[in-house]
């Protein structure tokens, strides 16, 4: 089994200075046009949720760096000597390269997950029924790491019933982000993100986020797609605008206006309506209607079924 194959890559892109993984497959093709080495599967390798399994993958990837070492070094060796040895042979810095990667000494915790501290604007679709087919912002900040795989959060929203304001925590495995966050004055309110696994430098985070409609009639289950935005410094503005974005509202001049650099707003907006919309509207919550009818049926039934149990009859007193 191949070590820290996905941080090696991104080590080796950063020498070579490969934006994407079509760079850093044309790398791998100019050392060797045969190379066994593909841009999709690329992408799984980077995201460390897979390897490769061809041995000339490994002797291709120590001639693209120009090491004096055979191909199963560079599978079998830890991230720190692999770190030491191309900054050896390519004359760098470490941790000019590791800032370049993204990820400077100090931005990785203990069990090697990136480092996430900073703030994030959130971005879903809204629950309320008061609010359907708008978006929804919220501010994300996470701290620095308090135990090993966990860090501490708060979420916000600037909802017009006032602000809502939870706090928990961020849970990292190696393949997934758990973000639980609930009402620090025993409310039973609470969200659940479930998002994919970061890569540095983390600029984004997506997946899903549950939890129940808290402007509405009644508290309705509901499960949106979300994406989180790494903003470059806390932004006070965010505390100080509505949560809810207009109807047809850019989220690219969004973030602007929170300080983020935004190369390309119609690329932003499109990526991310992509996203958030999904196959069909990256919304879903279940019709109160349907919960209260499934719910007779079956209390009905199960009423009937107790009546009929030996030992289930009991005297109620006070009415019923």
């Amino acid at each position: 089994m191949a070590r820290d194959i996905d941080r090696k890559f991104r080590l080796t892109a950063a020498v070579l200075g490969a934006a994407t993984h079509k760079d850093l497959a044309a790398a791998f093709r100019r050392i060797n046009p045969a190379t066994p080495f593909d841009v999709d599967r690329a992408y799984k390798w980077l995201q460390g949720r897979a390897q490769p399994r061809e041995q000339q993958i490994y002797e291709d990837w120590s001639k693209v760096l120009g090491l004096d070492r055979p191909g199963q070094w560079i599978a079998d060796c830890d991230t720190e000597a692999f770190l030491d040895e191309i900054c050896a042979r390519h004359g760098c810095d470490r941790e000019d390269l590791l800032r370049r990667l993204g990820e400077p000494a100090t931005r990785r915790n203990r069990s090697g997950s990136v480092e996430l501290a900073g703030m994030f604007a959130c971005y879903s679709h809204a629950w309320s029924p008061y609010f359907r087919g708008r978006l929804v912002r919220g501010e994300l900040t996470v701290g620095a790491e308090s135990s090993p795989n966990r860090l501490p959060v708060s979420y916000t929203e600037m909802l017009p019933t006032g602000a809502l304001a939870l706090k928990g925590a961020m849970f990292l495995s190696k393949h997934a982000l758990h973000v639980q966050v609930g009402d620090v004055t025993g409310d039973a309110r609470a969200i659940t993100f479930c998002l994919f696994p970061a890569a540095p430098p983390a600029s984004v985070l997506g997946g899903l986020m549950v939890g129940t409609s808290l402007i509405s009639p009644d508290a309705q289950p509901s499960v949106t797609r979300v994406v989180l935005v790494r903003l470059p410094a806390a932004s006070a503005q965010l505390r100080s605008v509505d949560a809810y974005l207009p109807r047809q509202g850019s989220v690219a001049e969004d973030l602007a206006q929170f300080g983020l650099h935004v190369g390309d707003a119609t690329a932003v907006d499109l990526r991310l309506a992509e996203f958030l919309g999904g196959s069909s509207d990256g919304f879903d919550q279940i019709p109160v209607s349907a919960y209260r009818a499934l719910a007779d049926l079956f209390d009905r039934d199960w009423l009937v079924g107790a009546a009929r149990r030996p030992g289930s009859l009991r005297v109620i007193t006070g009415g019923a």
